[in-house]
């Protein structure tokens, strides 16, 4: 029987993860969370586990052995709010405990896939797995950029193709912006798409950035990547054990923030039998409103992200994602289903 471990197992990514490991009938999951939100325990609800632990007592007793073998753990648990400012908490939570872990299961002989960051990458312009381009803007991708190096030293100069026996499988994903079902306990770090279909259904419109940092309004771009790919690509690096490295995990393709705000008014507008309209028609139409951009995120804010997908590909991932416009509606749809 396969034993996993999923941190963070109650937050966004963790429970997709917990989710599509139940689709392949593995159940025998140790869930390990802080569930002090305690509302977080609606991702648990419809899933299949086998134990449930408290973050404050599970990684010494996995140091120790507690458990005993686990094949795999899914390192999700962080603090995942970019905006936090105590650099103490960020870097206990995102640093030293990750190489505690990572640690615990060199010794105990599991293998360790693990969420980094495209906030690693900050205010450069080229988003490729390459100290060279790693330049984070907060204290936050700092923490995850930091743990990338820390594994980079640990599993030697030839970490991203890693000989077999050097040490066990270890992946850093570097998650570009996730969206999709779960995420509802996130507040400010929700997804755009969450946000503007909660807007949509209260005020009827939806909210973006104005210009800034060069691009018209709504025009920055990010690489907006469904949850259901993210899942697909930790689980394709779970089916190939000898695939170590960081990786980007992102689509390969900027889209604008428009194409989102357009995609969640149109999917709620066809649920009410109104026909699509064009960026131009909902935004003179008042259905997109254009704010100024906070002076709090200047200089902080990524307006342009895309993954580099050449590291993915070579080590044999060739999964297909979803664009914004298919993955957006898919998220829409399912919000509007639960009422």
């Amino acid at each position: 029987m396969t034993r996993i471990v999923v941190t963070g197992a109650a937050g966004f990514i963790g429970s997709n993860i917990i989710k599509g490991l139940n689709a392949r009938g593995i159940d025998d999951i140790i869930a390990v969370d802080d569930l002090k939100q305690g509302d977080k325990f609606r991702n648990l609800v419809d899933l299949r586990i086998s134990d449930y632990v408290d973050v404050d007592t599970f990684y010494d007793a996995f140091a120790n052995g507690a458990y005993g073998q686990i094949e795999a753990v899914f390192h999700e648990g962080a603090c995942s709010d970019t905006m936090e400012q105590d650099g103490k908490y960020m870097m206990d939570n995102n640093y030293t405990l990750s190489c505690n872990l990572f640690h615990a299961c060199q010794k105990r002989g599991a293998r360790l896939l693990y969420a980094s960051s495209a906030a690693t990458y900050g205010g450069s312009e080229t988003f490729r797995e390459d100290p060279a381009f790693e330049r984070p803007l907060n204290v936050y991708g700092y923490s995850k950029l930091l743990f990338d190096q820390r594994m980079r030293r640990e599993c030697g100069s030839d970490f991203q193709r890693t000989k077999a026996g050097k040490t066990n499988q270890v992946v850093g994903f570097r998650y570009f912006n996730v969206y999709g079902p779960h995420e509802q306990h996130k507040g400010r770090m929700a997804s755009v798409a969450f946000h503007q279909f909660h807007q949509f259904q209260a005020e009827g419109k939806v909210k973006l950035f104005g210009e800034y940092g060069g691009y018209a309004p709504g025009g920055q771009m990010r690489d907006f990547v469904f949850i259901d790919d993210v899942v697909a690509v930790n689980l394709w690096f779970f089916d190939h054990p000898g695939e170590s490295g960081i990786f980007n995990l992102g689509t390969g393709r900027a889209q604008p923030f428009n194409d989102v705000a357009l995609t969640v008014v149109n999917t709620l507008r066809q649920q009410r039998g109104e026909g699509p309209l064009t960026l131009e028609q909902a935004a003179s139409t008042g259905l997109i409103e254009y704010i100024t951009f906070p002076d709090a995120l200047r200089g902080k804010y990524q307006s342009y992200t895309q993954a580099d997908l050449g590291a993915l590909r070579s080590a044999g991932c060739q999964h297909v994602f979803a664009d914004v416009q298919t993955g957006v509606r898919r998220y829409v749809q399912a919000l509007a289903a639960q009422g």
